[in-house]
């Protein structure tokens, strides 16, 4: 019997490979889908409408707003991001486990809404490294590089609010241990329960001529 999915939300400072390693657990294994976020920033270079995000402008994101067709959405960066519902809801119901790439404010938002999701916070192994890949992505003025730095010390504060905290040291090491952390999620207690309630009626009904 095929269970519901688990939502995974995924979060780290900007720079730390979130996408990297949220891409590559939906390209090497089928039961993951990424969540498409939407947003009001320009689109870089290599990213696709509906693949990415879905971009558009900030009338078309309030209007979506005030149909509350967001999860959550939030500011960063002069710029809006939310989760549609809809999509979430369909994939998690057909069994498929759901990753969420977002930002803290969003994150603790979904946490609130949908208390059982998986939280998993991913970290450089250094400050140094951060600034690093922040630079070494050549896409950002030295202005918005500094406001993400200073964006990181704001979020620290809020990686305690997160079930695991992953080092993105070795890209390989850190993929295999978020898929393991998922997995591991589908056995919880929690998400168990109506399957064992299923299967004692199933007996139940099974021992009834005896």
């Amino acid at each position: 019997m095929k269970g519901k999915g688990v939502l995974t939300v995924v979060s780290g400072f900007s720079g730390t490979g979130k996408g990297t390693v949220t891409k590559a657990l939906a390209r090497d294994y089928s039961q993951y889908v990424l969540s498409v976020s939407a947003t009001t920033r320009k689109p870089r270079n290599d990213e696709r409408e509906g693949v990415e995000y879905y971009f558009m402008d900030n009338a078309a994101f309030e209007k979506m707003i005030a149909e509350d067709a967001f999860y959550e959405y939030a500011g960063y960066v002069d710029h809006y991001y939310g989760t549609p519902k809809a999509f979430v809801d369909e994939q998690l119901a057909a069994g498929k486990d759901v990753i969420l790439e977002i930002e803290l404010q969003g994150a603790l938002k979904i946490k609130k809404q949908i208390p059982d999701c998986l939280m998993i916070f991913l970290i450089p192994p250094s400050a140094k490294e951060l600034e690093r890949r922040l630079s070494g992505r050549g896409t950002e003025e030295k202005e918005v590089i500094q406001a993400r730095l200073r964006r990181a010390v704001e979020e620290a504060d809020g990686a305690e609010a997160y079930d695991y905290i992953v080092v993105n040291d070795d890209l390989e090491t850190c993929i295999s241990c978020v898929h393991q952390l998922i997995q591991d999620a589908h056995c919880r207690a929690a998400g168990r329960l109506k399957l064992v309630q299923d299967i004692k009626n199933d007996l139940i009904e099974m021992v009834k001529g005896e």
